[in-house]
């Protein structure tokens, strides 16, 4: 009976949704253009998927960045953007580079009315690097924490967003109390590459290790330019149990950009 209740309660569910689809057609969540929700099932119009996911995203297994001058499809396993200073997680997946219509998106999500874009993208890169994702067997997934201040101020952290729509798709719980950012840092974006390091170091903890001992884990953030926060939360987690860390990204800048 309650097998049937809940079959009901599906279908009725698609109904109204079906019937609110012809009243208020769905938008893409970035050029806000109506959308044909079947296609491929993302709340981003195909033309925007184009002009956000490279065709070929050549890049360096470990840190993630944009490779010139190498064969289509080949990877390397470390570059000498990775190298000094090194970085401690241990690899890097994203949809593509910064210097592309991605560095809107990103500013975009940062803004507390654009957190169904958040959600688009955590879909955009589950679809999009769904084998890179799923090859690294993540027990569980982080997003990178605001501090306090800063999230009251903001009103919206898109990499819990992103988290929450990675944990659904790739069926991995969240954790999104698992970090705490203890020190309210100058933002990394104001910095030069070499004093980021040194701004981040020690402004992360872990909650509890309850959950880390020899647990995979994926970071979760909206773009990674030095990496050097995500290196330094790698090292904590590591330092607390973790065998594995890997970074999921949106975009992957480099250097100053």
């Amino acid at each position: 009976m309650a097998g049937l209740v809940r079959r009901v309660g599906h279908s009725l569910v698609k109904i109204a949704s079906g019937g609110l689809d012809l009243l208020f057609p769905p938008r893409c969540a970035y050029c806000r253009e109506d959308i044909d929700q079947s296609d491929d099932h993302l709340p981003i119009c195909g033309e925007c998927c184009r002009r956000l996911v490279p065709e070929n995203w050549i890049c360096c297994r470990h840190c993630g960045g944009a490779i010139s001058g190498e064969g289509e499809g080949e990877l390397s396993d470390h570059c000498s953007m990775c190298k000094k200073p090194p970085l401690l997680f241990d690899t890097v997946v994203a949809i593509g580079g910064y210097k592309t219509d991605l560095r809107k998106v990103i500013y975009l999500m940062k803004q507390t009315q654009h957190a169904p874009l958040a959600t688009a993208m955590g879909r955009l890169l589950v679809q999009k690097r769904f084998n890179e994702l799923a090859g690294l067997h993540a027990d569980l997934i982080v997003p990178i924490p605001m501090h306090w201040r800063r999230r009251l101020k903001r009103g919206t952290n898109s990499p819990e967003h992103l988290a929450r729509c990675l944990g659904q798709k790739l069926g991995i719980p969240v954790h999104r109390r698992l970090l705490v950012r203890c020190k309210n840092t100058q933002p990394q974006s104001e910095l030069p590459p070499r004093q980021r390091f040194r701004n981040v170091r020690g402004a992360f903890r872990v909650r509890t290790t309850h959950h880390i001992q020899d647990a995979r884990i994926l970071l979760v953030d909206d773009v990674l330019t030095t990496g050097a926060t995500c290196s330094e939360i790698a090292r904590i987690l590591k330092e607390a149990g973790a065998a594995m860390v890997a970074v999921a990204v949106v975009a992957r800048a480099q250097g100053r950009e």
